[in-house]
């Protein structure tokens, strides 16, 4: 099983604009594993955006969601950085974990798995 922050990492990078195949390069991961990870988030990026949006908007001080695009995959992961930030910002010992540690506790650890949302 691969830690949160690989896949954190192949999601952040796909947001970004990188290829499945040069993220499985750079994270030493076979090319299949990490079309997987990046089909299951883009099927349902646009209910991660909106549940990670409320976590953010929910657990926020003053807060200020990320502005929409035309790249929901994009959007999803900021607003799962944004929700991180939020959460932090009232509780610090969670900025002691990353990003994707957070998403993984707030999705039971089924961000990725079928049926989460």
């Amino acid at each position: 099983m691969d830690l949160a922050e690989v896949i954190g990492a192949a999601l952040v990078a796909k947001a970004a604009g990188a290829g499945a195949r040069t993220i499985a390069a750079r994270l030493g991961r076979p090319v299949d594993t990490v079309r997987g990870w990046l089909r299951r988030f883009a099927g349902r990026a646009e209910q991660i955006r909106a549940y990670f949006t409320v976590l953010l908007v929910d657990a926020g001080v003053d807060p200020v969601p990320p502005a929409a695009t035309a790249a929901v995959f994009a959007d999803a992961v900021s607003a799962v950085a944004g929700a991180w930030a939020a959460v932090s910002s009232r509780w610090p010992h969670v900025g002691e974990v990353s990003p994707w540690h957070l998403a993984a506790a707030a999705s039971h650890g089924r961000l990725l798995a079928p049926g989460w949302l």
